[in-house]
C-alpha cells in the first residue's frame, strides 16, 4: 500500500509542476503506522525515477500534530525529519513545523500564519492545499478528529485548533474539517488491524464517524486500504 500511494503521489507532483511550474506546492502530512513506510517508499521512488528535483516547490505542514518537543519519539514532525526531510534535502524553509512543545496560543498562530502565507486561498479567506494525508483509527478518527466532539466545535472555521485526544500524548493540535474539506485532494490510508468496522461505519451514509463527515462533505476522497470492509 505505502508503495502504491508513493508512487501515485509522485506522477500527482510530476502532473501539478507541469501545470504550474511556479507555484508551490502544499502537502499536509500524517502520522501514525503508516507514515514510516510511505516515506521511505517515497524517497526510494523518488531517487530511482528522477523526481526529487521535484520538490523543490513542495512545502510541507501537518494534518496534525502532538504536543511534544521535536525530538520526541511521538513527533509526527521527527518521523518525517528522518525519514523524508533529510533523505531528500528538504530545505528548512519548506518545512512549516506544529511548534507544540511551545506555548499551544503561539504554535496555533504560527503555523496559522505559515499556512496562510503559502497555500493558495479562496474568497472566504480558506487556505486550499493541495493534498492531506490522512490516516484513520480505530475508532474513525482522521488526523486528532475524534467522535464525541459537540456540533459547534465540529463546524468550527479555525484552520488549526487545539484538541485533547482520547489516547496519549493527549495535548495535540490539528487541521479542523475545514481545512480538510476545502483541500484540493485528501488521501486516507487505511491499514493494519482492528479497523474494518470503522472503515464500513465510515462508507456508510449518516457521517457515523469523523472520516465518514469528511467523505460526505468532500467531492472525491480516495482510499488507500490493505483489506476489504465487511
Amino acid at each position: 500500500m505505502a508503495r502504491a500511494v508513493a508512487g501515485e503521489w509522485l506522477a500527482d507532483l510530476r502532473a501539478n509542476s507541469d501545470n504550474s511550474p511556479d507555484e508551490p506546492y502544499t502537502v499536509a502530512l500524517s502520522g501514525g503506522r503508516v507514515a514510516k513506510p510511505l516515506y521511505s517508499e517515497i524517497v526510494k521512488l523518488a531517487k530511482a525515477g528522477g523526481f526529487t528535483p521535484l520538490f523543490s516547490r513542495v512545502h510541507f505542514f501537518w494534518a496534525d500534530e502532538r504536543c511534544v518537543p521535536p525530538t520526541d519519539p511521538e513527533s509526527n514532525y521527527a518521523i518525517a525529519r528522518e525519514y523524508l526531510f533529510a533523505p531528500l534535502g528538504i530545505a528548512e524553509g519548506q518545512i512549516h513545523r506544529i511548534r507544540g512543545e511551545g506555548p499551544e496560543p503561539l504554535a496555533l498562530s504560527q503555523i496559522v500564519y505559515d499556512i496562510e502565507s503559502v497555500a493558495r486561498g479562496r474568497d472566504d479567506g480558506q487556505p486550499v492545499l493541495d493534498l492531506v494525508f490522512l490516516g484513520m483509527g480505530e475508532d474513525g478518527h482522521v488526523a486528532s478528529l475524534f467522535p464525541g466532539e459537540a456540533e459547534e466545535t465540529r463546524e468550527s472555521s479555525l484552520i488549526y485548533r487545539a484538541v485533547t485526544a482520547v489516547k496519549p500524548p493527549p495535548r495535540r493540535i490539528t487541521l479542523g474539517y475545514r481545512a480538510i474539506i476545502a483541500a484540493r485532494e485528501a488521501w486516507v490510508l487505511v491499514g493494519g488491524t482492528g479497523k474494518e468496522k470503522a472503515l464500513a461505519e465510515s462508507l456508510s451514509p449518516g457521517e457515523r464517524t469523523p472520516m465518514g463527515r469528511v467523505l460526505a462533505r468532500r467531492v472525491k476522497t480516495r482510499i488507500y486500504t490493505n483489506f476489504e470492509p465487511r
